[in-house]
C-alpha cells in the first residue's frame, strides 16, 4: 500500500517557505504522495443562515499552481488532487494545466475528480450546477483524447472542439480517479475510472461498495484488478489506538493507497502537522 499525506491547506497558511518545509519533511519521511483538496471560492455565511460548508475564511491554495510549485521542490512525491471539482472548470483548460504539471513534475500527477457540492462556486464560475454528473463523464473522455493525440475533433453534448490540441503533451494518460460515495460514482469508477477515493471506515459497507465497483468494471469489460482504491485516515476523527487497524483494515479490503489527514487535530503550527506525519508513518506501515 502506498501511503500519502493530505496537504493541510486549511491550517498551513500562505507562506511559501512554510509550504516548502512541510513538503520536504513529508517526502523525507517516506510518504509516496501528497493529496490536496480543491475549492475556488468560499461562500460568505453572512446572508446564508444555516450555511455549513467552507466559507470565505477557508484557505484553499489553487491546486494546479500549488502542484507547479511542489513539482519544483520535490523529487518523487506523486501530486494528487482529492478531488478537483471538474464540472465547474473548463475541460480544455484543465487538460492543459494537468499536462503542464505532469511535464514539470516528470509524470507525477494523479487527477482525482468529483462533481462537488457548492452551488455558489458553480454560479460564480458561470457553469450550471445541474447536469454536472453527465458533464463530468464527458469531460473525462475529452481529457483523455486531448492527452492522447496532438490534434483532436470532438462533438459532444457539452463540448465542441475542431481540429485543435495541446502542446506540450506529457506523453502518457494521466490517471483519473473519482471521489464521492453515490452509486453513480461507483458505477462511473468501474466503467471508466482508474481508481476510487472512499472516505469511510473499512467496514462491511465499504467492502460492499468495492465489490460493486469491481462488478461494474466486469460489466464494462474491464479488469477490476486495474482499479485502485485510496482510503483516507483523518487522525482527528479516529482514536489514536485505532489508526493502525484502520489502515490494516483497508489493506485487507484491497486498498492500494491511503492518505493521512492531520487537519482537525488542533495542531498549532505547520511544523506540528509535519512532525505528526513524520512520526505516524512508521506506525501505519508496521501496523
Amino acid at each position: 500500500m502506498r501511503i500519502g499525506a493530505v496537504f493541510p491547506q486549511l491550517e498551513i497558511g500562505s507562506d511559501p517557505a512554510v509550504i516548502r518545509a512541510w513538503a520536504e519533511t513529508v517526502e523525507a519521511a517516506g510518504y509516496t504522495h501528497v493529496l490536496a483538496y480543491d475549492h475556488v471560492l468560499g461562500a460568505s455565511p453572512a446572508k446564508r443562515p444555516g450555511w455549513t460548508g467552507y466559507t470565505d475564511k477557508s484557505l484553499f491554495h489553487e491546486v494546479f499552481v500549488l502542484f507547479g510549485y511542489l513539482a519544483a521542490i520535490t523529487i518523487e512525491l506523486e501530486l494528487v488532487t482529492g478531488v478537483l471539482v471538474l464540472p465547474q472548470r473548463q475541460t480544455a483548460l484543465v487538460a492543459k494545466q494537468a499536462a503542464e504539471v505532469d511535464v514539470l513534475s516528470g509524470g507525477r500527477l494523479r487527477l482525482g475528480v468529483g462533481i462537488g457540492w457548492n452551488e455558489v462556486e458553480y454560479q460564480a464560475l458561470g457553469v450550471p450546477f445541474e447536469r454536472r454528473g453527465p458533464r463530468l463523464t464527458e469531460q473525462v473522455d475529452v481529457l483523455r483524447k486531448l492527452w492522447a493525440e496532438p490534434v483532436i475533433s470532438y462533438d459532444g453534448r457539452f463540448h465542441e472542439i475542431e481540429e485543435a490540441g495541446l502542446n506540450p503533451l506529457s506523453g502518457r494518460q494521466i490517471p483519473i480517479w473519482f471521489g464521492g460515495s453515490a452509486e453513480a460514482v461507483l458505477r462511473r469508477t468501474g466503467r471508466i475510472g482508474d481508481g476510487w477515493m472512499p472516505q469511510s471506515p473499512p467496514n462491511e459497507e465499504a467492502r460492499a461498495r468495492l465489490e460493486r465497483v469491481r462488478a461494474y468494471a466486469v460489466e464494462a469489460g474491464r479488469d477490476p484488478a486495474g482499479i485502485g482504491f485510496e482510503a483516507r485516515l483523518s487522525l482527528g476523527s479516529v482514536p489514536e489506538r485505532d489508526w493502525p487497524a484502520f489502515v490494516q483494515g483497508w489493506r485487507e479490503l484491497g486498498a492500494t493507497h491511503a492518505c493521512v489527514n492531520t487537519m482537525g487535530m488542533g495542531l498549532r503550527t505547520p511544523a506540528d502537522h509535519a512532525a505528526v506525519l513524520r512520526d505516524v508513518l512508521t506506525l501505519l506501515k508496521n501496523g
